[in-house]
């Protein structure tokens, strides 16, 4: 069983800026919920029980978000504004949060190297802030579930057009079962006449404890960076490594476009103001055409 796991959030979010020169990417909402609290409720309803975020310099609203705003609920306490209180009680209440910085901005690998004190020696999940994933069983969940049916280690993937896979890392290896590919190697961002597969790796991943020995000897690559990648194709030397292509939509939030699309697909959603909203997109459509 899996009960831990780890959310790096320590990026500068430079596809952002300006906007997050000052506040942390993973806290721009989406409609009016920061995107890193999707990711939490996704873990939270798998299963997991602790969730480290590996933070970096000015991101100490992360920590202030997933905790107690006793100041905020009093007011809203006294003034019987019960639903916004339970909207601002939630974060806190989702399950054992624990935060650590990354000194240094030294790669992926290195931010999850950074939670082996809290890992210890159970396997344990990695959620990519950047990516939501929006499916009826939570993707990582999933994922989970054929973990208990076939061990190993894994992670997520989909599939992506034929131009698109240079933007990707790309699975290579053979058919195991029906959604699962046994990884033989992970190519980053081939060009099209170069690709292994069309299967490229999303933000979840569920890995053993091995996997810190490995990171630890890592040798940095471009731009003095821990590649989590390079790690896990060393790891296909030693353990089963299996690519799952989870069932659900993926949006990529750190992306302008994609944080776009998923604001309004999930402002569609939203039964309070869904009609108007629709209606409005509607008119603004038509005065462009």
């Amino acid at each position: 069983m899996i009960r831990k796991a780890v959310i790096p959030a320590a990026g500068l979010g430079t596809r952002f800026l300006p906007a997050t020169k000052a506040v942390p990417k993973e806290m721009i909402p989406i409609v009016d919920k920061p995107a890193i609290q999707y990711i939490v409720e996704e873990a939270v309803s798998s299963g997991i029980e602790e969730i480290l975020i590996v933070t970096g310099r000015n991101k100490q609203s992360l920590e202030d978000h997933f905790d107690k705003a006793y100041e905020l609920e009093d007011i809203l306490e006294k003034r019987d504004k019960d639903d916004d209180l339970r909207m601002v009680r939630h974060p806190s209440g989702l399950c054992k949060m624990h935060f650590i910085r990354q000194q240094e901005a030294l790669g992926l690998g290195h931010a999850v190297l950074c939670a082996k004190a809290f890992v210890g020696q159970e396997p344990f999940a990695v959620l990519l802030a950047d990516d939501l994933i929006v499916a009826s069983k939570p993707c990582l969940k999933q994922m989970m579930d054929e973990k208990e049916r076939l061990g190993g280690n894994f992670l997520a993937t989909m599939k992506v057009a034929d131009e698109d896979v240079h933007l990707y890392g790309i699975v290579e290896g053979k058919q195991a079962l029906e959604r699962i590919i046994k990884v033989r190697d992970l190519i980053e961002k081939p060009s099209i006449d170069q690709t292994p597969s069309n299967q490229a790796i999303i933000g979840r991943y569920l890995l053993e404890p091995d996997i810190f020995k490995i990171l630890e000897e890592t040798e940095p690559g471009k731009g003095g960076e821990i590649q989590l990648t390079d790690a896990l194709r060393a790891l296909c030397d030693s353990q089963a490594l299996f690519a799952y292509e989870f069932i659900g939509k993926r949006y990529d939030t750190g992306d302008k476009l994609g944080y776009l699309k998923a604001t309004v697909e999930f402002a569609l959603n939203r039964q309070e103001f869904r009609d108007d909203f629709y209606s409005y997109l509607e008119e603004l459509m038509g005065e462009n055409l």
